[in-house]
């Protein structure tokens, strides 16, 4: 829907602003079976206020229109990735580029999201940290935002390499598999695979009524992006230390 146009922006929604970490941990989550909550959508004949998503869309073909009104980070971010193409924020294209370890632990520890206004403290912290402390953090990670050092490591592949192709051929061999026999040749078919099958998952959709004015629209997207209590770090450890 967003590539064919059919799926557009209303002026009232805040511009493109997740960060490539947080992109990576939806993958994560997706890769995971994990739910990614619903889409909010009003279609529409009104002719209402756009402006352009950050990903490039084909020209409407429809008559009337469907807006986005909750969902656009989650969606911008995965049509970038799946797509392999850069997303357009404040004028400048910026790619969002991660890679998968293919020798990922089966477990993982559990990963929570970024904060927006604590990823520069975090790309320090990762500064700080020696080259050994960064290798042994990332091994222990299903997904990271790519890294000129691991891109030439045979277990990492960049993931919108895996999309543009059905055939595990190429990284398979890239990986050093040089036939079925290798004790790696399923596991890293499963783990790609789970990668492909990101692009079947179904969001549900909520659509808002047509007979619905442009302020009522507005009213009920300001409820919407502004009533949810956002969980505090320390509300997460908590229900970390809780569950185990």
């Amino acid at each position: 829907m967003s590539e064919r146009g059919e799926l557009r922006l209303p002026e009232m929604q805040r511009q493109y602003v997740w960060r490539s970490p947080r992109v990576r941990d939806l993958m994560d989550s997706l890769y995971r079976g994990c739910p990614s909550g619903a889409i909010l959508l009003w279609e529409t004949d009104e002719t209402v206020p756009l402006q352009a998503m950050a990903v490039k869309q084909q020209a409407n073909p429809n008559a009337s229109t469907r807006l986005l009104l909750d969902g656009q980070q989650r969606l911008t971010s995965l049509s970038a990735v799946i797509w392999g193409q850069p997303v357009t924020v404040r004028g400048c294209q910026k790619p969002i580029e991660l890679l998968l370890n293919l020798e990922h632990p089966e477990r993982q520890e559990i990963v929570t999201e970024v904060e927006e206004d604590t990823e520069d403290e975090i790309e320090n912290d990762e500064a700080d940290s020696t080259e050994d402390d960064l290798q042994r953090r990332f091994e222990r990670m299903t997904f990271v935002v790519t890294t000129a050092k691991l891109t030439v490591l045979p277990q990492w592949v960049k993931v919108s390499d895996i999309f543009k192709s059905e055939s595990d051929t190429a990284i398979l061999k890239r990986a050093g598999i040089k036939d079925f026999e290798d004790e790696r040749y399923e596991r890293y078919t499963a783990r790609l695979a789970r990668v492909r099958a990101i692009k079947k998952y179904v969001y549900r959709m909520d659509v808002l009524e047509r007979s619905l004015t442009y302020e009522e629209v507005t009213e009920i997207f300001v409820r919407v992006n502004s009533l949810g209590a956002k969980l505090l770090s320390s509300d997460l450890a908590l229900a970390q230390i809780t569950a185990r």
